[in-house]
């Protein structure tokens, strides 16, 4: 708005009066004394300028301000694609401490119905202290790291509450609303290609780069503008009081229209400075452009490359969860038999507990690793 009104009519209004000495009016010489006007003069006028020239600098300051609003919402969508980001990835740890404390919580059941059976078998002689001590023992173990994931869990609450700008009642511990939801994995075929792509078409921040360089061009002209005239037209209409006479309300008035040009010869070098600030800035922001597109293709591949190996990991954790699965039910049926020791089934439980924790801790890293990927080729919150 406010360069647009370089280039739009000005209408101006302007008024004046005054009180002057009579000593600083002149009169003829043998002429009656100063009317009452001369020592007293007013005026008004109202004036319209319209610019007609200015060598391009109007012009230039229009496309300049119009670059630097698509700049702003840029901007805007680029924080937008952050926030989301964060907020997904605090999300996720919530889903993946809630799942880590169902494991925990499992595992320590299972571990106390095994204890209480050790000790029913030490109370009909079947086997000795150490087992109950051993199974004791585990069962300690197994609370510390219940105790981590439910401290962890209240934390990731409060941060996302934190990202949601939600504070609570301040009443509870704990944030007042749940979470539903359990952290999956469904698959999405990525390619570097098109992601690399993608992300040179959608990302806000190039885009920006991009307008700043477009912008700081648009400047250049601005400052060449001073080796040119400006020309400008102008109506205007005025009332005064009349200057020979002792009458306040004796008025003459009438319009007035013109041209007006002023072109600075010269002016120190001024402009000729201004140019060349302004030609550095685009050769910065050019730069800045090249360097921000470097760097914005980087982070696609670290993130698609960071994808491609929570795919592994994952597929790889399940298996070892299929083993550990299957090793303890092997040990335990072992053990109900006679034929295994409570140390087998406690490494295989600490084994499948231990797979378990990983596979939920891969499927977040899998979670996070594609919200990163979308956010790096911008495809999660495009620029409009």
């Amino acid at each position: 708005m406010e360069t647009r009104a370089q280039a739009v009519p000005n209408l101006a209004a302007t008024g004046e009066y005054r009180e002057i000495d009579q000593r600083a009016v002149e009169s003829f010489s043998g002429s009656t004394p100063p009317f009452d006007n001369q020592r007293r003069p007013w005026s008004a006028n109202v004036e319209l300028t319209q610019t007609l020239y200015s060598g391009g600098r109007v012009r230039a300051a229009l496309r300049a301000a119009k670059l630097s609003d698509q700049i702003a919402v840029l901007n805007y969508n680029a924080a937008v694609s952050d926030v989301v980001l964060q907020v997904r990835r605090a999300f996720y740890e919530i889903l993946l401490n809630t799942q880590l404390v169902t494991v925990r919580e499992e595992s320590l059941k299972l571990l106390e119905q095994q204890l209480a059976d050790v000790k029913h078998r030490f109370d009909v002689g079947a086997v000795p202290q150490f087992n109950v001590l051993r199974a004791e023992v585990e069962v300690a173990n197994a609370k510390p790291p219940l105790i981590r994931a439910r401290n962890a869990l209240r934390i990731n609450k409060v941060q996302l509450g934190r990202l949601l700008a939600y504070s609570g009642d301040g009443t509870t511990r704990d944030t007042d609303f749940r979470f539903a939801g359990e952290l999956t994995s469904d698959y999405r075929e990525w390619q570097l290609p098109p992601a690399l792509t993608a992300a040179v078409a959608h990302r806000p921040e190039l885009q920006i780069a991009e307008k700043q360089a477009a912008l700081r061009r648009q400047n250049v002209t601005v400052a060449r503008a001073g080796y040119y005239p400006e020309i400008s037209a102008f109506a205007g209409y005025g009332i005064r009081d009349t200057t020979f006479s002792d009458q306040i309300d004796d008025t003459v008035h009438g319009w007035n229209a013109g041209a007006r040009a002023r072109w600075n010869i010269f002016d120190g070098l001024a402009t000729r400075g201004k140019v060349e600030q302004a030609r550095a800035e685009l050769s910065q922001a050019e730069l800045d452009y090249a360097d921000t597109r470097r760097g914005i293709e980087l982070e696609v591949r670290q993130a698609f490359y960071d994808y491609q190996q929570a795919l592994e990991l994952l597929d790889a954790q399940r298996k070892t969860v299929e083993q550990a699965t299957e090793s303890l039910r092997l040990a335990e049926a072992r053990f109900r038999a006679g034929s295994g020791t409570q140390l087998d089934v406690l490494s295989a439980r600490t084994a499948h507990t231990d797979a378990s924790s990983n596979e939920v801790q891969a499927l977040f890293e899998y979670n996070v690793a594609l919200a990163t990927l979308e956010r790096a080729t911008g495809t999660t919150v495009k620029a409009e």
